[in-house]
């Protein structure tokens, strides 16, 4: 009885509340299938005794090239799509709105809100990239809502035309009336809007490398569906001294201080009316000299009335953040059974590895979250580190938290030796060990742990499954010559570029003014990534296995032309999974494949090739035709393409 509740507190979408009868339609209607973001389909016809048959049914490619004219390039293919009465939409690299034939692939039509005009500021330096569309209504009267850089669009959802009544002729401007302003190149939107009776909510991205004096805080925004009036808005930082939080703000810092964006997902509890928004870390992320305090709201999970935008509560994860580790993926929601009682409950998965699980109503956490003291020794002028950080006691961590010399990789004798060399000149400790001049190895990276594409959750067991990048980031604070960066800030990470120390350390490696011996192999153990399962009404982990086979260019290294490599090195990436009612996870990303495993015990059972790597969410559906398939996002830039995957007919 409790997992049908569950389903019904979930969905109240066609997604989840179809019947599974073979040959009826079941859609995907939003970007994590419901508004609790479970990225679960009942849909069975693929299941693990037939999956080993899957091929690829048809390709869709966007065709999007960089353009000169505007100095601008399309990124990673990241988009989810939807599937709504036979009918596919999606966003593209550069915010196209595209409707496709659910069982052909054939393009309908398609809208084009020429974002790329903007230039390419603020679109981060992987190029423009966007995760999907959200959609209101139903029938003829349809919208689609894509959230396009600076401004919001809408269109109908049965030829792609602008509603000529919403806003300014179909869309409205996100940058207005900002505490501090921002231009229109600098201001960016990657993730989908939330639709809610008749408001639909965007988010906002600020990318980190653009800073000022005062800096643009985030903002979370609804309009009315119908006219695009601003409803209300509720900024992530503080923007008064009254204000709840100002105080963690110290001398005032509120005033100047920005981002704390919400650029990863945000989830819906609908028949509540309350909205759950995950924040990232603010201005600048690895130095905080100027923003001393604890720093609300940034890198928190907030819980807002979706109708007036008020808090309702707030948990904040990293106190005075210094490590980039953002909150980015959409809230699961779900009904647990934990020691006998009944817990409407929301999960949030982290980058630093940590699953947070919270009473959804009164934000109460479902088991104890202690503060405990951490390092903050920092050699860093004008630094402060916060001197606790939160630790949940369950579930344990699913990602490896901290870095030591017995982390080096230990692949060859020749690899380790070299490893443990590279690994003596960085700074090493545990997780929230403060950045430093000498640089200090943080592990999880700075993109996670878990990063947007979060995780899946089956709600006939409350499993949830959760991809982990392993592996570390350098965290080396420089101080910044003014002749190269232009910024009101003394210091940088980006130790390449405006850094007086001249050096940089690459993502997994250490680069001095040679390239390191070990050049692209991790200074620490395989595996790079895991496909973990977490029993939520346990609290535990039920299964975790080494996910991806890794990079062809590892393999192919000279120090380990002869060594005996594991089959799972394991591939990092942001992207997340997908379960469904066939008992298959499926899972891409990183790498030239969809990979799908058992649910219960982390087998994989399957794996087929794809043209470029994959690099969105997976999705299903089963059209009116009665053929189940599953679709995903692949490549970037020009060799980018949307596969779906079916059985044989």
């Amino acid at each position: 009885m409790k997992k049908l509740c569950a389903i019904m507190v979930l969905a109240c979408t066609t997604t989840l509340g179809a019947q599974n009868r073979t040959g009826e339609m079941v859609e995907w209607r939003q970007v994590g299938a419901d508004q609790g973001a479970s990225k679960y389909s009942p849909v069975a016809d693929i299941n693990r005794f037939n999956v080993d048959q899957l091929d690829i049914a048809w390709t869709w490619e966007p065709n999007e090239l960089p353009n000169q004219e505007y100095n601008t390039r399309p990124g990673s293919f990241e988009a989810t799509a939807l599937m709504i009465d036979n009918v596919i939409y999606l966003s593209t690299m550069y915010t196209r709105v595209v409707a496709l034939d659910a069982d052909t692939g054939t393009e309908l039509w398609a809208f084009d809100p020429e974002a790329y005009r903007t230039g390419p500021r603020g679109a981060g330096p992987g190029g423009f990239k966007h995760r999907g569309v959200a959609v209101w209504g139903e029938g003829d009267d349809m919208r689609v809502f894509i959230n396009s850089r600076d401004k919001l669009h809408v269109v109908s959802a049965a030829t792609g035309e602008p509603i000529r009544s919403f806003g300014d002729d179909g869309h409205v401007v996100l940058t207005e009336d900002f505490p501090n302003p921002v231009t229109s190149d600098e201001f960016d939107q990657t993730s989908p809007p939330v639709v809610f009776d008749d408001l639909v909510i965007v988010g906002s991205r600020v990318p980190d490398r653009v800073q000022h004096r005062f800096d643009t805080p985030g903002s979370i925004q609804a309009f009315d569906v119908q006219t695009g009036e601003r409803r209300w808005v509720f900024y992530t930082v503080p923007q008064s001294n009254d204000a709840f939080g100002a105080d963690t703000w110290q001398d005032g810092s509120w005033r100047f201080t920005g981002h704390a964006n919400v650029w990863g997902l945000m989830s819906l509890d609908a028949e509540r009316g309350l909205l759950y928004v995950p924040t990232s870390t603010p201005s600048s992320d690895f130095w905080g000299g100027r923003r001393l305090g604890a720093n609300l709201f940034a890198e928190s999970l907030l819980c807002l009335d979706a109708r007036t935008g008020e808090r309702q509560w707030h948990f904040q994860a990293v106190h005075h953040g210094l490590w980039d580790y953002d909150f980015t993926s959409a809230p699961n929601l779900m009904t647990l059974e934990v020691d006998g009682r009944s817990i409407d409950a929301v999960a949030e998965v982290s980058k630093q590895g940590f699953t947070y699980v919270f009473d959804r109503v009164t934000g109460e956490p479902v088991w104890p979250i202690e503060e405990r003291p951490v390092d903050t020794d920092t050699d860093v002028p004008g630094e402060v580190p916060y001197p606790t950080q939160p630790f949940p006691t369950k579930p344990p961590p699913f990602s490896r938290q901290g870095t030591s010399l017995d982390d080096a990789n230990d692949l060859t004798p020749e690899v380790h030796r070299i490893a443990l060399e590279e690994l003596g000149t960085f700074r090493l400790g545990p997780l929230f060990t403060p950045p430093s001049l000498r640089g200090t190895l943080q592990s999880p990276r700075v993109d996670g742990g878990a990063n947007w594409g979060g995780a899946a959750l089956d709600p006939e067991s409350n499993m949830l499954y959760v991809r982990t990048s392993e592996g570390t980031s350098p965290n080396q604070v420089c101080a910044i010559d003014p002749n190269v960066l232009d910024v009101d800030v003394p210091y940088t990470n980006n130790c390449a570029r405006g850094g007086s120390a001249g050096i940089f350390r690459g993502l997994d490696g250490y680069v001095p003014t040679e390239r390191s011996r070990l050049g692209p192999i991790p200074l620490t153990k395989p595996p790079y990534a895991k496909l973990v399962a977490i029993d939520l009404d346990a609290g535990d982990i039920a299964w975790s296995v080494p996910f991806g086979e890794g990079s062809r260019i590892v393999r192919s290294h000279p120090l380990l032309r002869d060594a005996d490599l594991p089959d799972r090195l394991g591939t990092p990436g942001a992207n997340g999974p997908m379960v469904t009612g066939g008992g298959l996870v499926f899972l891409g990303g990183g790498d030239p494949y969809l990979y799908a495993f058992d649910a219960a015990t982390g087998r994989e059972v399957a794996r087929v090739a794809t043209e470029f790597r994959t690099s969105g969410n997976p999705m299903t559906y089963r059209p009116r035709s009665g053929r189940q398939f599953i679709l995903i996002a692949t490549g970037a830039g020009p060799d980018a393409s949307l596969v779906a995957f079916a059985l044989p007919e």
